[in-house]
């Protein structure tokens, strides 16, 4: 059985299952599920504990699977924890791990934590043995267009709210693009404002005064900001990946990729072939999915031509050669290709990226 973790404590209202499996690569939101799954646990007399890190080749499952068939020695209940920060149990623990759901009795309540799984994982041997004995909590991120109503809801959770209408959603929005891709500090800072201010209405100014920028990106994520033709939004995470230190050859051939991938979708739609079928070969999956479905009406080769050659002198750049018509920073030449990019994938890109660019739009 699987959940979404905002669906976790409805369903351990209804009761609790024997196995709890929590995977995701957003920690405040899986650390909160783990709670919410100990906190049931405890009610329901879970009262002895045990965790187990899975760490190298060398783990000892033998000693796991002696653990969940013993007699608790202090009480009628126990609660172990198994976590698996790689993702990987290996061949012994695939084996182990089908094993120990047979092993599970009224006594034991088990969490298993794991980082985000692909495809694969979730279709492996041992991952559908704990699906099928419990329940899977899967942990995704919050994306930034709903950045804004989780911060309300929970705002909402201790007692305060912004102002109504539009300034409102202002506020909301100066507070999510500071915690951007950082929900451990975004739980601090709405922590900090429960601190500050009592309950009730928070104005802009209050929570500029106490939120800090402590937003963290994606180099991905820049990606899809810059398919999605978010302007404001992609610039302002370049220019948080370089304030993070991030590599500039990495974040080259994050965006060289994306074009390259829309280049060969248009020739395969040239071709005549059927778009889920080109994304498939493609490899295009996701949210990038529903942008290139958006964007593939209105594809042009030339203009993707002058886009992949751009690309191509962008390559050199950000490895030191120089270019005379570019910038000679590797960063600058960046931010020249991303809003190049924008202005040729967005019929609506604002006038002042039209005059910082010289290139192609897609008709």
């Amino acid at each position: 059985m699987q959940v979404r973790s905002d669906q976790l404590d409805a369903q351990l209202a209804r009761g609790l299952r024997p196995l709890y499996v929590i995977h995701g690569d957003e920690p405040l939101l899986a650390q909160e599920a783990a709670d919410s799954v100990r906190a049931a646990a405890r009610r329901a007399g879970h009262t002895e504990r045990s965790v187990h890190t899975v760490a190298g080749a060398h783990f000892d499952w033998s000693s796991l699977l002696g653990e969940v068939g013993a007699m608790s020695l202090f009480s009628d209940r126990r609660l172990i924890e198994i976590r698996i920060p790689g993702g990987k149990p290996g061949k012994d623990g695939s084996e182990a791990l089908q094993r120990y759901v047979e092993l599970l009795c009224d006594d034991v309540l088990t969490i298993v934590t794991l980082p985000r799984l692909d495809r694969t994982q979730q279709g492996s041997a041992w991952f559908l043995a704990l699906d099928g004995a419990g329940v899977s909590v899967r942990v995704d991120p919050v994306e930034r267009r709903a950045l804004p109503q989780w911060l309300a809801q929970r705002l909402a959770a201790q007692g305060q709210r912004v102002e109504e209408g539009e300034a409102g959603q202002r506020t909301l929005a100066f507070f999510a693009d500071r915690i951007e891709g950082n929900l451990l500090a975004a739980h601090q800072e709405l922590t900090k404002l429960g601190l500050l201010y009592p309950g009730g209405v928070l104005g802009q100014e209050q929570v500029e005064q106490a939120v800090l920028n402590v937003a963290r990106y994606d180099v991905f994520k820049l990606g899809e900001a810059v398919l999605a033709g978010q302007v404001d939004r992609a610039l302002r995470m370049l220019d948080g990946l370089a304030a993070e230190g991030e590599a500039a050859v990495l974040v080259h051939w994050t965006l060289a990729e994306d074009l390259r991938m829309l280049w060969r979708v248009s020739q395969a739609l040239d071709r005549g072939q059927p778009l889920p079928m080109v994304l498939r070969e493609q490899r295009v999956w996701g949210a990038k999915e529903k942008l290139v479905e958006r964007l593939a009406p209105r594809l042009d080769r030339e203009a993707l031509a002058t886009l992949v050659q751009a690309a191509h002198t962008c390559d050199g750049l950000v490895k030191g050669l120089r270019d005379p018509a570019w910038p000679a920073d590797p960063w600058q030449s960046l931010r020249r290709l991303v809003l190049m990019t924008v202005q040729a994938l967005s019929p609506r890109a604002p006038a002042t990226v039209l005059a910082l660019t010289g290139g192609p739009r897609l008709r």
